[in-house]
């Protein structure tokens, strides 16, 4: 296998105006790429979006990336996709919240926003690629198929962000950070090397289109305030709350419930019904799930065919899991070698063979491990 650095590429760097993707920009340049830098302003209002350490999308953060392409010597651009932004993003952000599922807006963001709008836009200016600060690696095989593999340093890996993309946008994906075993300082000292002013700001967390990190409030703004029970698994009423959609399964604080449990023990959200507005509680253990279903998969190349035996990775910054999984009737059907907890219907989970990604589904249902109920 080797890594696709034949002839120089056009290509189009995403700058977000942090440090990673400024870094990503100026090796791509370094290489030897003819490359034009862009920065997508993705609110209507930017004022509205995080600001200082805590964006992507600011004024603010479209300074800094020009900066960068002035320092790296390159082109630079801001394309607006604040409507396609709010359109498959935030309002599907919002809609998958008042279905009672727990969305990922980043990994969204890189289907859509990415590698589709993006890539769409750049191919259409006779681009080649477009290059991101993600940590990842695009591998080529000898027939010249490309594959999604994990970053080779695995405490910064983002490969399940980009569980999403196809080969088609794989093709047309550069990702210079991927194949380098670098802490994130070592990073902060290149970027500071090369003379970018990013070099010192902080990584931006959270959600970009909630500027004070309140997710329930955001959610409270859009949905309304909607009054509703908290119940345990027998349907006993111990409590109200303002609204279904400021829930996710798994979670034990704010939960706000005035009667303890009968064994004193810690109550978790274990099922949200947007259709009675219920929010229903019970113990750790009654969150263990053993099997799940996941739907609109995502292949990062062929479709596997029958079953097969997979790590999965079910949030950002979770570990792996031993799974097998097969494909029936358009619908992934996943079993856990040892039974998994925090499993949200709306998440993604993503199935790698070693250190390859072999795609992506949004999970649809789960079956717990007790007593075989089903969220």
């Amino acid at each position: 296998m080797t890594h696709s650095t034949q002839r120089p590429l056009r290509v189009l760097a995403a700058m977000s105006g942090g440090v990673d993707s400024a870094v990503a920009a100026a090796r791509a340049a370094e290489a030897g790429h003819d490359v034009t830098g862009v920065h997508l302003a993705l609110s209507a209002n930017p004022q509205s979006f995080r600001t200082g350490a805590r964006g992507c999308c600011t004024i603010e953060d479209s300074r800094d990336a020009r900066r960068a392409a002035d320092v790296i010597g390159i082109p630079f651009y801001v394309w607006d996709l604040a409507d396609r932004f709010r359109e498959d993003v935030v309002e599907d952000f919002v809609a998958e919240y008042e279905a009672g599922r727990t969305p990922n807006p980043c990994l969204r963001c890189n289907e859509k926003i990415k590698f589709a709008a993006l890539l769409d836009k750049a191919l259409a200016l006779g681009f080649d690629a477009v290059c991101t600060g993600h940590y990842a690696q695009v591998i080529v095989r000898q027939d010249g198929s490309r594959e999604l593999h994990r970053a080779s340093d695995m405490a910064k890996d983002q490969s399940y962000v980009l569980g999403v993309l196809d080969e088609k946008q794989l093709a047309h994906a550069l990702f210079p950070l991927g194949d380098t075993v670098t802490t994130k300082d070592e990073i902060r000292a290149e970027a500071e090397r090369r003379g970018l002013a990013v070099a010192k700001k902080p990584d931006s967390h959270d959600i970009c289109f909630i500027a004070d990190g309140d997710t329930q409030g955001f959610l409270a703004n859009r949905l309304g305030k909607a009054e509703g029970d908290i119940v345990d698994e027998s349907g006993a009423k111990i409590g109200t709350h303002e609204g279904a959609y400021g829930f996710t399964i798994g979670q034990r604080k704010g939960l706000r419930i005035g009667t303890p449990a009968a064994d004193g023990k810690p109550r978790y959200v274990l099922d949200i019904s947007p259709v009675n507005n219920t929010v229903t509680v019970g113990p750790a253990a009654a969150l263990d799930v053993d099997a799940l279903t996941a739907v609109k998969p995502r292949w990062c190349g062929t479709a596997p065919t029958g079953p097969g035996t997979y790590t999965a990775q079910l949030r950002a910054h979770g570990g792996e899991t031993q799974v097998t999984a097969e494909l029936v009737d358009g619908e992934l059907r996943v079993s856990f070698t040892e039974p998994v907890r925090g499993v949200a219907p709306g998440q993604a989970i993503v199935l790698y063979d070693d250190t390859r990604v072999v795609g992506s589904a949004t999970i649809a249902t789960t079956t717990r491990a007790r007593a075989g109920a089903t969220a």
